[in-house]
């Protein structure tokens, strides 16, 4: 057995949940292996929430719309005019104790991105700095949500299918390892819509950075439900 969340974006109160879900795990690192897990942890989400529409947002979903909406493969144009992914824009904003950002990565695939050497070599994370602005690590998330959300807004036919889904999974995120999750930022993504506040909280990165700080007050452990 293993537990993953499911994120649900609310109407009201915090912005969304995280609902931990324990499920059958199918071990393996092969892709019919993980899809079999997602399957099990989608069924063990609708037995045990009543989560009907699920989306899993990986390169191993079933559904091409999760495919394309996963961070390696969900482009962003840049105010200068590039276009990379959510996830190379991430990797190669890193500002470290001993350097960085390697802004060269933006021209790298998302997996070159994320193997890039020089991200486990230069220290300790300090900040993020992209577009002429320096984020920061504290709310948490706040700088990959930025990204995430900004693409969404540039791809309209993903986002608007994305709407139609109840909750969120992504199966490699495990919420005792990492942070940011990509199923995450979609569940934050509907909310906003949902609620009429997403021109609100895409106008600027002062805007954005608020609502997060306003959501951390309300916000209690991954483990209770809550996020």
């Amino acid at each position: 057995m293993a537990k993953r969340p499911i994120f649900v974006p609310k109407t009201s109160g915090p912005l969304l949940v995280a609902m931990p879900i324990e499920f059958v795990w199918h071990p393996g690192m092969s892709k019919s292996q993980k899809q079999k897990s997602i399957r099990s942890l989608h069924d063990a989400a609708k037995q045990a929430r009543g989560i009907e529409r699920i989306l899993e947002i990986s390169s191993k979903s079933e559904e091409e719309l999760g495919v394309r909406l996963s961070a390696f493969n969900l482009m962003l144009r840049t105010a200068g005019g590039l276009s990379a992914s959510v996830e190379v824009l991430f990797q190669g904003s890193k500002v470290f104790s001993k350097g960085g950002p390697f802004t060269d990565i933006y021209r790298k695939t998302s997996r070159e991105a994320k193997k890039d050497k020089r991200l486990r070599e230069s220290g300790h994370l300090i900040a993020f700095r992209y577009d002429g602005r320096e984020w920061p690590l504290n709310p948490q998330t706040v700088f990959y949500d930025w990204l995430y959300l900004s693409a969404l807004r540039q791809n309209p036919r993903l986002s608007e299918k994305l709407l139609e889904y109840d909750g969120f999974s992504d199966i490699e995120f495990n919420p005792e390892k990492s942070i940011n999750c990509q199923a995450a930022s979609a569940a934050l993504y509907k909310s906003l819509v949902d609620r009429e506040l997403i021109d609100v909280a895409l106008a600027s990165p002062d805007e954005f950075v608020k609502l997060h700080e306003e959501q951390k007050k309300k916000r209690v452990p991954i483990q209770s439900g809550l996020f």
